[in-house]
């Protein structure tokens, strides 16, 4: 079976953990020793004191808003969605952005994103000059119609 490892980098860091048996991301926890409020339309990093180690180059760690930190009060990922290599070994840092008119205070230990581990596909990458026709073609931003 092939196992994610996690090492705590300071005492005060939480070891990412689901909240039940269904849910499909682990919460990473907010590992700061006071609180920071994000400003209105502000950037923070939150160090989560964690590094990981994925079993291999077909996974990634994705990291995605919390449904209810971000839809309740605008705290969400500040690049949509976090990735983590597989060969990445330094602290996971959670960028997040106010997207709210109204601060918002994270506090030591609280829950501020979810991280998923997926399936990543390793494809060569070829250059060529013609691609395949689709029924779609080159249609884009709604070429498909709204319902």
């Amino acid at each position: 079976m092939e196992m994610l490892k996690i090492k705590k980098l300071r005492d005060n860091a939480v070891v990412p953990k689901r909240a039940t048996g269904g849910s499909a991301g682990m919460d990473l926890y907010a590992c700061i020793d006071e609180a920071v409020t994000v400003k209105p339309h502000e950037c923070v990093k939150i160090p989560t004191g964690i590094a990981i180690a994925l079993p291999s180059a077909l996974y990634g760690a994705f990291i995605f808003a919390r449904s209810g930190l971000s839809i309740n009060h605008g705290l969400a990922p500040a690049n949509c969605v976090g990735v983590v290599d597989s060969d990445y070994r330094g602290e996971v840092i959670v960028g997040l952005v106010n997207q709210f008119n109204e601060p918002y205070t994270v506090e030591p230990g609280e829950r501020v994103a979810q991280m998923v581990i997926m399936p990543v596909s390793l494809m060569d990458v070829i250059e060529c000059d013609i691609l395949d026709e689709t029924e779609r073609g080159d249609g884009g931003f709604g070429s498909t119609g709204k319902k």
